[in-house]
């Protein structure tokens, strides 16, 4: 059965409290002396903050909601027989974490049938916590926020992933042609740019290439503040390996000027 406002509420105390277990963990190393980073088999960086915050979720989980499945970026996958499932990414951003850039973020999403129904997304060296979920409207630190409501592309700000990677989905000239069609870009990129859509303060996000612990979290919160999520061929799902989060007035058209390569 698909999530409830009712159940929403009870999932979003414990996400939130989720959240304060890893922030306390991942402030603790923030630009500590002697942070060991190591070096994935897709050549990303992990840490011990990474390990150890996700197992912390883990366990809080495991003794309140024993039943969720989980799927985790440092530690994989546990099958649950609830039909809802957790999804964590201890620390988006961890090449800015180990450079002491503060703009990385703990992940946390509630996932049932139908999709992501719930996310927080926690950024405690910004002093910056978004949640939302379906029926519960969308938030930073206790304040609402909502999408922007700009349909003129021409007057509409963008973040975009890295320009390698557009390539490699042979969509270099899409991102070209929309970096062009906008009025101001940028490349705030990981999770803080789709959370800047869902305050409306930019109106276009888009990811490359990106993983599913990425982008629950991020589609909840996109989709409670009023915006549009989907993969770059349109499809609403944080699993497609891509990303694009807009206001909705400027979704489709976003999705067209990406279109694949002639």
């Amino acid at each position: 059965m698909a999530s409830d406002i009712v159940d929403l509420s009870s999932e979003l105390t414990l996400a939130l409290a989720l959240a304060d277990a890893a922030d306390e963990l991942t402030s603790r190393h923030f630009r500590a002396p002697g942070l060991v980073i190591d070096t994935k088999a897709d050549n990303t960086e992990v840490t011990l903050a990474d390990r150890n915050a996700e197992t912390a979720i883990r366990n809080m989980l495991s003794e309140h909601r024993p039943h969720d499945g989980i799927l985790g970026e440092e530690h994989g996958t546990v099958d649950g027989t609830s039909g809802r499932r957790w999804v964590i990414d201890p620390i988006d951003g961890t090449s800015n974490y180990v450079r002491g850039v503060p703009l990385w973020a703990t992940l946390i999403a509630l996932e049932d049938e139908t999709g992501p129904v719930l996310g927080v997304a926690s950024c405690p060296a910004l002093a910056r916590r978004w949640w939302g979920g379906r029926g519960l409207g969308a938030f930073v630190n206790g304040e609402a926020i909502t999408v922007s409501s700009r349909t003129d592309i021409s007057d509409s700000f963008l973040s975009y992933s890295e320009s390698p990677f557009w390539a490699t989905k042979g969509r270099r000239a899409g991102i070209d042609r929309l970096r062009a069609a906008v009025v101001r870009e940028r490349a705030f990129g990981d999770f803080w740019q789709h959370m800047l859509v869902a305050e409306g303060s930019l109106d276009i996000a888009v990811e490359a290439i990106v993983s599913h612990w990425d982008l629950a979290a991020v589609q909840a919160i996109v989709e409670a503040s009023g915006g549009q999520f989907s993969d770059l061929d349109g499809h609403r799902r944080p699993d497609g390996g891509s990303a694009v989060s807009t206001n909705r007035q400027l979704h489709t058209l976003v999705l067209d000027i990406l279109a694949s390569e002639p």
